[in-house]
């Protein structure tokens, strides 16, 4: 996005550099990373930075408000309610799309946010091996309100351990090292020092969760969750039914509480105001159907991974909806493609990681990760056979 940083970038790349990094990236933890890595980062200016900022903090500002809890009530699932709920979530994800508006000019749009982790741990590797085979301006970082390496996971170790001791402290999933995200799992255990669990391993004593390592049982005093809970509902049954325990009222602390990952979602959306926020209603308290229904797209509620979703949107999908309380009406938005690349040129998502440390008043941005695309979609399965697409990350100008 920045001109000159990116004709740079683009006429000192080479294959032989790329298949590197890649090596390298894969080299800490071989096979781990299942998905496409892209070619290149983004490279955003200030003024974009504080446009994605403002909009978040702003987003912040409701998620802080008294009443927040009673304005996301229904956002959870009944049979997905977990008990012992935390004040605050301890981690938040504002996903943008890089997007261009009826004058022309490039703007953030919020696409989603989730209560949830993301690849928080990774992207410290992905970074540090980036800059090792490619130039990134000096000025420029993937770090956020003056983090680094250093202070960024010091942060991250004090949200996820607590006062506790890093064996008392897992990363829970179903199946982690089935899961393409497995490689933020294992970079987890490196920088923060916690063991990955899986579900299925858990053992239940009364209230008392525990694990075994080396024939010892070992006690859990809090869980970081990885477990997406409508992922769970698709599991085998046997899964499923060892899942039912995580609903109890067990002692272990949640970090962050499997609550949050609903309501900080797509449900906040229709409260939000913001030229930087797509126009959302919930489907159930439309009052007129829009006539031109390719500006829109109509979103399930409780899904992940952008299952569901109906992008060429009719009035016949819309017709069709059984539950329009569990669905939103959004506007649409257009992605720019506004990264040069040796073809076509990329589209672009950029994810900024907050973190809230207990006892503050609230989160601080910290990192990001950014996608690219040349689909209809971000994903893989829009993007296949295509070159310059995949996971990446953003350097912000300072």
């Amino acid at each position: 996005m920045v001109t000159a940083v990116r004709q740079a970038f683009n006429q000192q790349f080479n294959q032989a550099s790329y298949q590197k990094y890649l090596a390298e990236l894969d080299a800490k933890f071989l096979g781990a990373i299942e998905f496409r890595i892209a070619e290149t980062p983004i490279f955003i200016d200030k003024v974009f930075k504080e446009k994605v900022l403002n909009t978040c903090e702003s987003i912040v500002d409701i998620i802080i408000k008294p009443d927040f809890l009673s304005l996301t009530e229904k956002a959870i699932p009944p049979e997905l309610m977990v008990p012992n709920e935390n004040k605050h979530t301890h981690f938040i994800a504002f996903d943008f799309g890089i997007c261009e508006n009826e004058k022309g000019e490039l703007e953030p749009q919020l696409i989603e946010m989730q209560g949830f982790p993301t690849l928080f741990a990774y992207q410290i590797w992905h970074d540090e091996v980036t800059r090792k085979y490619f130039s990134i301006p000096e000025q420029y970082s993937a770090f956020l309100n003056g983090f680094d390496k250093a202070s960024y996971i010091e942060l991250l170790k004090e949200i996820i351990i607590g006062k506790h001791l890093p064996e008392e402290v897992v990363l829970l999933e179903i199946l982690p090292h089935n899961q393409k995200t497995k490689i933020d799992f294992y970079c987890t255990t490196e920088y923060i020092g916690i063991p990955v669990v899986c579900l299925t391993q858990i053992i239940k004593e009364g209230n008392y969760l525990f694990y075994e390592k080396d024939n010892k049982k070992i006690a859990i005093k809090r869980i970081y969750n990885r477990i997406i809970f409508d992922d769970l509902q698709q599991q085998h049954a046997d899964i499923q039914e060892k899942g039912k325990l995580l609903f109890e009222p067990l002692n272990v602390e949640w970090i962050p509480h499997p609550n949050w990952f609903y309501r900080i979602s797509k449900y906040m959306l229709p409260f939000i105001q913001h030229p930087f926020v797509p126009e959302t209603v919930f489907l159930n308290e439309l009052k007129n159907i829009p006539e031109q229904l390719e500006n829109y797209v109509l979103k399930p509620l409780f899904s992940f991974a952008g299952q569901g979703v109906v992008i060429d949107l009719t009035k016949a999908d819309i017709d069709a909806v059984k539950d329009p309380e569990n669905w939103i009406l959004q506007k649409k938005v257009k992605y720019a493609a506004v990264i040069q690349t040796p073809d076509e040129p990329a589209k672009a998502e950029i994810r900024i990681f907050y973190f809230w440390r207990e006892g503050e008043a609230r989160p601080v941005a910290t990192n990001n990760l950014a996608r690219l695309s040349k689909g209809k979609m971000i994903g893989v399965r829009y993007n296949k056979d295509k070159e310059w697409v995949g996971g990446s990350l953003a350097y912000f100008e300072s």
